[in-house]
């Protein structure tokens, strides 16, 4: 039986039972838990997983068993309308446009390098995940299509010391590690979060293939390449909160990440007119032997409750630093009519990126079921990159060395206003909000004029929710993003190797999108239903700009992207046996795009699907077996889209001691296939061809997890109910850039 057979009876199988759900049990949409007698026989179902608001989706993480001994990014997959592909790039609501909140802050270090911090982040820790799928005009400016707010494990009062560690080993080598500690001093608390993730050189190990045709001259390139990039990556996260009387609270924290690794590649490239005979070609080997990336936030935050119910004024500062700094040498050997005289190339990058935000709130009840949020915001952002290049020849010592420094900062002024309204199966949400932003770059070494920009944006937002009845709901919502250019697409160094040139625009300008979108929510006894469908657009998106030039690749960035996107979200949780569960989530995405500067078109359909079959077991095991894929064409650019994909596995689980307070998790990740490929075909522009991406023999591995819960896990760091949140930057600094 193949894959497409299995998914095929899945999702029929939830359909049936959707059409024969005639059960008079209604629910609330809410996180509820049935237990019925009758009779003297007790029918119990379990807590539903799923929430609705009016402005987010929320997954209930600690109803999820598999959260024992998971982390947090396996269980993103699970989430509505969140999507992860095969190498673990997170997209949400079918886009990349997202940022990360903890604890309904923003968290620029996690937002920065997600996957990394997500893998080693025990989702024991964690009680929810919120899908943000219609920001207020406080956050909306700041421009992303959805949030992720990952709201760890809370509570009210704490005895002493409780927390949570968890370890983690597979087959390829990679060690995780994790520790969450809390604990309350008085009117003081206190939490630190930890975590460890190593990438052995074994589980980064890759094979690619790349045929490149020049249509102006119709050559080919071909690209034989392997690459490991050992490594790993550290995070912390230490809050504390602090109540200074009923009325006022102080909150503080203090987050980021370091990773270090050890970039490390061979290729082998050559050249073939448009007969097929070779005229040059080359061998490379290339190492980063110091690339490493830091990112820190800190945070503080004053709240002032009035003597009115909830009536609160809050002030908030948040510092955010990034460093990225690197290291490239690269060697070209067997040399046969190469069409450069250099034997090696080093290349030097250091990027800064240092942001100051101020805010004031205020939220304020009129009357029942009525509340008016209003507030502003200073933000001031300052990049710096400084680049170069230098290469020894095999005629001469050096060739001359070229550098580029480049300074840009960015300075924005905010003021907002929201309207809640919250009376009987009603509900609505509507806001606007007012950006001045003023953009300067500068060349310290003076290669080219100063430049700078004033931009005004009027930015609404509305949405309305009708509950039809205690276990249907049904909610319309508009909403309107801008997204700014960060500095690797504005930083003009250019960066070169014999095959391509790479550099950034300084004159990008920010984005503006717009989005519709209608939520049908189902919450049965033993069926959970979501649709979403939604269309959005843009007209001058930030796209890639791609052409050749004597048989060299040139790629840049321009403000030439038009997009119209049709999307279907869709999610099931369907509970049909006792003790088993089916969850179905599911992304249909209809993709027209348009490059003005390139003159293409792109029209593309895919559909992303995870499936997941939970089992009950005797004694206490619990057993899951999950797919997820794709299939259709997802695009990569305007230029190119990836093929179907699909990958699997199997987990078996049990827990011990008093409270299960002791959890073993065993994995097989895709036992029944060593290789698993990734495929893109690039089908329009200066250069068309395809390519094929690896993972050699480190696709298939077995996993053990144990975690171990101490304590009473129930307290957290008190959190003003609002503070910073900035979201609106693309192409900023982040792994692999």
């Amino acid at each position: 039986m193949n894959k497409q057979t299995i998914i095929t009876i899945l999702l029929a199988l939830v359909g049936m039972t959707a059409m024969a759900q005639t059960d008079s049990t209604a629910v609330k949409n809410d996180s509820v838990t049935w237990n019925q007698s009758l009779n003297g026989v007790t029918v119990t179902a379990q807590r539903q997983l799923i929430k609705q608001e009016i402005d987010r989706i929320g997954y209930d993480v600690q109803t999820d068993e598999d959260s024992k001994t998971e982390n947090v990014l396996d269980m993103l997959r699970k989430v509505p309308m969140v999507t992860i592909d095969g190498e673990d790039n997170i997209k949400v609501k079918g886009n990349t446009n997202f940022k990360i909140y903890k604890n309904g802050h923003l968290d620029p270090s996690l937002t920065k390098n997600a996957k990394e911090i997500l893998k080693a982040m025990p989702a024991s820790m964690v009680k929810r995940i919120e899908v943000i799928t219609d920001p207020g005009a406080r956050e909306d400016a700041e421009g992303v299509d959805a949030v992720l707010n990952i709201v760890m494990m809370d509570g009210k009062r704490m005895e002493s010391v409780t927390g949570s560690l968890s370890s983690s080993y597979n087959s390829l080598n990679n060690v995780g590690l994790g520790a969450y500690l809390a604990t309350q001093l008085g009117k003081a608390i206190v939490s630190v979060d930890y975590g460890y993730n190593n990438m052995s050189k074994k589980s980064t190990s890759t094979k690619g293939y790349v045929e490149r045709t020049f249509v102006e001259t119709g050559n080919t390139q071909k690209v034989s390449s392997e690459s490991a990039n050992p490594g790993y990556v550290h995070y912390a996260d230490i809050n504390a909160s602090y109540d200074i009387d009923t009325l006022n609270l102080l909150s503080a924290s203090f987050s980021g990440y370091f990773y270090k690794i050890n970039v490390q590649g061979d290729a082998s490239i050559s050249m073939l007119n448009s007969s097929g005979n070779p005229f040059y070609g080359y061998s490379e080997s290339y190492w980063l032997p110091s690339y490493n990336h830091h990112s820190w936030n800190g945070r503080l935050d004053y709240e002032h409750k009035t003597r009115r119910k909830d009536e609160l004024f809050t002030l908030s500062y948040m510092l955010a630093l990034t460093r990225q700094h690197s290291e490239q040498e690269d060697c070209y050997t067997n040399m046969q009519n190469a069409p450069f005289n250099y034997t090696r190339a080093l290349t030097y990058s250091r990027e800064h990126f240092t942001e100051h935000t101020f805010q004031a709130d205020y939220i304020r009840p009129l009357w029942k079921g009525h509340k008016l949020e209003v507030g502003a915001k200073y933000i001031y952002r300052q990049n710096n990159s400084n680049n170069s290049q230098e290469y020894i020849s095999i005629y001469s010592s050096t060739l001359p060395k070229v550098s580029t420094a480049f300074d840009h900062s960015t300075q924005i002024a905010a003021a907002y206003a929201d309207y809640m309204y919250n009376v009987g199966r009603w509900s609505a949400h509507a806001g606007l909000r007012y950006e001045y932003s003023y953009l300067k770059g500068c060349y310290p070494d003076g290669p080219s004029n100063d430049f700078s920009k004033h931009l005004n944006d009027w930015v609404p937002q509305a949405s309305v929710k009708y509950q039809i009845n205690d276990g249907q709901s049904l909610k319309l919502g508009y909403t309107t993003s801008i997204t700014r250019p960060g500095i690797t697409y504005l930083n003009p160094a250019v960066v070169s190797t014999p095959t391509r040139v790479d550099f950034g625009n300084a004159h990008l300008v920010s984005t503006r999108q717009q989005t519709l979108s209608l939520t049908y929510l189902y919450v049965g006894q033993s069926l959970t239903l979501q649709f979403v469908p939604h269309y959005s657009y843009y007209h001058n998106g930030i796209g890639s700009l791609v052409y050749s030039q004597d048989d060299v690749r040139y790629g840049t960035y321009g403000n030439n992207l038009r997009q119209h996107r049709w999307q279907m979200e869709g999610y099931a949780q369907w509970k049909p046996f006792n003790g088993t569960t089916l969850v179905a989530n599911l992304n249909f995405t209809d993709n027209y795009a348009e490059n003005i500067d390139a003159n293409l078109k792109q029209h593309l359909t895919s559909v992303f699907y995870y499936i997941n079959i939970n089992q009950k077991l005797p004694w206490k095991l619990i057993a899951t077996a999950y797919t997820y894929g794709q299939t259709g064409h997802s695009p990569e650019n305007i230029y190119a889209y990836s093929r179907s994909w699909w990958r699997y596995a199997f987990t078996l689980q049990r827990s011990f001691l008093s409270d299960d307070r002791l959890t073993v998790r065993l994995m097989v990740n895709a036992p029944f296939h060593k290789d698993m490929h990734y495929y893109t075909r690039t089908t329009q522009g200066d250069i068309i061809g395809w390519g094929d991406n690896t993972n050699s023999q480190n696709n298939r591995y077995f996993r053990i997890g144990i975690s171990y819960r101490f304590g009473k896990l129930k307290a957290s760091v008190k959190k003003t109910e609002t503070t910073i949140e900035n979201s609106d930057e693309v192409g900023g600094i982040v792994k692999g850039q």
